[in-house]
């Protein structure tokens, strides 16, 4: 049933409005999504929506409608508001005028594949802008990766732009949180996976090097790239010629390249 929430008071128009801060998000297990794409990624998927908020205008849409039904059957809780209220919420420009509060989803490392199986992985090692982090997330989910890590220091997953640039992807592919580097060194090394980190020094051209084995790729920070534990570990590093009057390439565009030729090379 439906909830009509006229106040901007209401308990769970303030809930909504303190998931903008990632303190809250931390303490209450909770994130929004907005927008109909990733409300409905969001529904499809096996993570739990707790609550639905929409304005009327975007119930007009027969997309949106759709939605609404497919959560009600979950036991989801709805609730309609004006455009005014909705406007208090919102963290996008032009809001679409639906949103979805959802508990968040962890994963422990000895859920991933076994060697056996020819893990695929993603390291991202203290990225800072959640830009990159959600667009890398959609890259890997694209090319098919087993599972993406985020080290200690990383941008916050869950945050407004990281959820954005994944174009719901943090609903596809398992993401584990907030490693320190010698547990991902831990890890690798007992599973016998192959840790590869991209750096501008003592590398190798990455179309050069085996990535058809089990492998884990770790993209460093913007300025600073990988941290030296990583670094040193790391079974082979990586790069990517240039051959224009260019420094570097973004590390979202990086992942992309890399990741793909790791997918090419397992066809």
């Amino acid at each position: 049933m439906t909830e009509i929430i006229t106040s901007p008071h209401n308990k769970f128009i303030k809930l909504a409005a303190s998931l903008k801060q990632k303190k809250y998000r931390d303490e209450l297990g909770l994130f929004i999504v907005e927008g109909v794409r990733l409300v409905e990624e969001a529904a499809q998927s096996d993570w739990r929506v707790e609550t639905c908020i929409y304005t009327t205008a975007a119930l007009e849409q027969g997309r949106v409608q759709a939605i609404i039904a497919d959560l009600e059957s979950k036991n989801c809780r709805i609730i309609q508001v004006t455009a005014s209220i909705y406007d208090k919420i919102t963290d996008t420009k032009e809001p679409q005028g639906i949103l979805a509060i959802v508990e968040k989803c962890t994963y422990q490392l000895d859920e991933l594949p076994t060697r056996e199986e020819k893990p695929f992985l993603v390291v991202l090692d203290e990225l800072q802008d959640p830009g990159n982090v959600g667009t890398i997330i959609r890259t890997a989910a694209a090319a098919g990766c087993t599972g993406v890590i985020l080290t200690k220091g990383c941008a916050d997953v869950f945050a407004a732009k990281a959820v954005r640039s994944s174009m719901g992807s943090i609903f596809q592919v398992p993401i584990f949180e907030g490693l320190n580097t010698s547990e991902v060194i831990s890890y690798v090394e007992q599973h016998e996976i192959d840790l590869l980190a991209t750096s501008l020094e003592s590398s190798n051209v990455y179309f050069k090097v085996d990535l058809s084995k089990a492998v884990a790729v770790v993209f460093g920070n913007e300025g600073n790239g990988v941290s030296r534990a990583l670094l040193a570990y790391a079974k082979d590093r990586l790069y990517i010629p240039l051959f224009g009057h260019v420094e570097s390439l973004n590390v979202a565009a990086s992942a992309a390249v890399i990741l793909y030729e790791v997918v090419r090379q397992r066809q």
